[in-house]
């Protein structure tokens, strides 16, 4: 009889994961939230931090795709264990570094080098949990995982706002630093998975390019990319942009970019726990899906196209618009439960990457529509590209709540 129950071990590689991917939001959220602060601090005055600030973005994000190809294979050659330290310690040095900076050239080298050391630490652990807990319970390993992961653009916004000083930004990528390396400490304890360990050799491990050669992968693949893209959107759009926004559609009062940080991952942080419950009690991660991104389409619209709103309200739809992104536990964990133990690694690395890296072409669309039909429509019309081409891709996927997950693609 296949065991039901989560081991002790199982619970650790959990807890290890969470606080993992705790560090690894911290990080990556951090720059969004002293965005403007690091480069006023370089000499850019208003105009150029947001144009510098969006290149720095899709630096860091760049990094993100090279390095979610890079850890992923590893993970499926070298096993899950060891991504897990080696890209923590890349972006652990490369946010601490972050700190020194002088010049926006350093900077650049520094996010690309931080972008690819992050890519790592999400699919890893995600593939590492589910493979060492029963069919029935996996959604309870990501549904913590990408809770507690979320609280770290939360904590990233509280510890930049503890100061006024100028300079405090940089103490901000000194603690991300910090945090990092001491949780390689926590990494000493964890467990290779069973399912990697017990592979046979002759199986082609890690094979990349496997994905884009057998069409029946492709389109898997396609699919779990395109269903995480509202939640990047929101992110890279909605949340790192509500400065600009907000005084396009006229909110009065300033709207402060940490507390719109906050805001948005608390809800994040909230969705993902409902998300993950309510792809248990369904029995059906593609269900929960809908839900969410259904939620995610009518809260843009009000967001985008109600004017005049008190700053009351506007926060709390940047809360509201986090929880309906609050599916990246149950998206993650689909992309997962997709593909077999010889390439799981891969694809759960570099998806979400891929995501994220996606949010390049995003804002590139976002930006060039910005010339022809003004900042509020240009955000509009990417957010319903984005919110429906998931709704599709969900529809087109497979259903995988409760499928085993010992085989090879």
């Amino acid at each position: 009889m296949q065991e039901t129950t989560i081991s002790k071990n199982a619970k650790l590689l959990i807890l290890v994961a969470s606080l993992g991917y705790f560090v690894d939001v911290y990080d990556l959220i951090l720059f969004g939230v002293i965005r403007n602060a690091s480069l006023a601090s370089l000499g850019l005055d208003k105009d150029g931090q947001l144009s510098e600030g969006l290149r720095l973005l899709n630096i860091q994000m760049a990094g993100m795709l090279l390095g979610g190809l890079i850890w992923g294979i590893l993970g499926d050659k070298r096993g899950r264990k060891s991504v897990l330290f080696g890209s923590i310690l890349l972006y652990s040095l490369a946010n601490a570094f972050n700190g020194m900076v002088q010049d926006l050239t350093v900077y650049a080298i520094l996010r690309f080098l931080a972008g690819i050391g992050l890519a790592g630490e999400l699919g890893a652990g995600v593939t590492l949990v589910n493979e060492s807990l029963p069919k029935e319970k996996r959604g309870y390993g990501a549904l913590f995982i990408a809770g507690t992961g979320a609280l770290g653009a939360v904590t990233a916004a509280y510890i930049a706002s503890l100061s006024t000083d100028p300079e405090w930004w940089r103490m901000t990528y000194y603690i991300g630093g910090a945090m990092g390396l001491a949780l390689l400490l926590l990494r000493i304890g964890t467990m290779e998975s069973s399912l990697f360990q017990n592979i046979e050799k002759s199986a082609p491990k890690g094979n990349f390019l496997s994905l884009f050669t057998d069409s029946n992968k492709l389109k898997r693949y396609i699919y779990c990319i395109l269903i995480g893209l509202p939640v990047w959107y929101t992110v890279g759009i909605l949340v790192l942009v509500a400065p600009e926004l907000s005084k396009a559609i006229g909110i009065q009062g300033e709207i402060k970019a940490g507390t719109v940080v906050i805001l948005c991952y608390a809800g994040l942080s909230s969705g993902d726990f409902l998300s993950g419950l309510v792809s248990q009690f369904l029995q059906s991660r593609k269900k929960t899906i809908y839900w969410f991104v259904g939620s995610s389409i009518g809260l843009m619209g009000i967001y985008l196209l109600v004017h005049g709103l008190s700053t009351t309200i506007f926060y709390f739809l940047c809360f509201a618009l986090g929880f309906s992104g609050g599916y990246w536990a149950v998206f993650i964990t689909m992309a997962s439960e997709q593909f077999g133990t010889n390439i799981r690694a891969t694809v759960t690395t570099t998806v979400p990457n891929f995501v994220r890296g996606a949010l390049i072409l995003i804002t590139l669309g976002f930006k060039f529509l910005m010339g022809h039909v003004g900042l509020i429509y240009a955000a509009l019309i990417v957010g319903c590209i984005c919110n429906f081409a998931a709704l599709w891709a969900s529809y087109m996927s497979e259903e995988t709540f409760d499928k085993d997950l010992d085989f090879i693609d």
